[in-house]
């Protein structure tokens, strides 16, 4: 595993000399192995950027970067350079959270500065052969921190009245809440419409692919 990067312009540089390899190369000279496919190994690219570009905080509740305040997020792109999914950002928080306000909370401080990395996601494309496309380090601007603000207010609004239930991925504009949990059992405890806690499917805020889409499109021209 590489050594954290010192600054900001040490990891754009790392994750710059990525463009244009293939997942091949890069897992190679990480002494790790490249699964057949991503149907079981689902967070196997993020990985591997993780550690090629020094990531330090593992599962921990911080940044990926946590000395830089950065986040790392791989994007599967497909042949235009478009996002093919909607981005996991990190989990609601269900029963603790109870008056936390935007400024306070976890996803904005994940969403503060993000490294976006690129990876080509074609189907038809071996992923050994997939190739890494140009790193982007990017900060929310006034109008897109007002966007996400919104959307978590308003979702945010359905966990404390104890009406999770009704939330579905039609809600928020370029932020949603989903399903985030290994199996359908697990579950977790939230506030229930009285204030009780109940169990409940955990939940993660997610990114819209148009959002991201609408990132690099801004940056890169597409």
């Amino acid at each position: 595993m590489s050594l954290p990067p010192a600054d900001e312009r040490e990891l754009l540089h790392r994750a710059r000399a990525l463009a244009g390899r293939s997942l091949r190369d890069i897992a190679h000279e990480a002494r790790m192995a490249v699964p057949p496919d991503l149907r079981r190994n689902k967070g196997w690219v993020g990985e591997l950027m993780e550690i090629v570009l020094g990531a330090s905080s593992s599962s921990l509740p911080q940044p990926d970067f946590p000395h830089l305040g950065i986040e790392l997020k791989t994007l599967p792109v497909d042949a235009r350079g478009r996002p093919r999914e909607s981005t996991y950002v990190c989990t609601v928080p269900l029963d603790e959270a109870v008056g936390e306000t935007w400024e306070d909370s976890w996803v904005r401080r994940k969403l503060a500065r993000v490294l976006w990395l690129p990876v080509q996601a074609d189907p038809a494309t071996p992923l050994a052969e997939r190739r890494v496309g140009g790193a982007l380090l990017w900060s929310p601007d006034a109008h897109e921190e007002a966007r996400l603000r919104r959307d978590y207010d308003e979702l945010m609004d359905f966990v404390y009245t104890g009406a999770l239930d009704r939330v579905t991925a039609r809600f928020g504009e370029v932020m949603q809440i989903r399903p985030k949990a290994p199996h359908a059992r697990a579950r977790r405890r939230a506030l229930g419409v009285d204030g009780a806690r109940v169990l409940a499917n955990p939940r993660g805020f997610y990114l819209r692919a148009s959002f991201t889409a609408a990132i690099l499109e801004r940056h890169y021209a597409i």
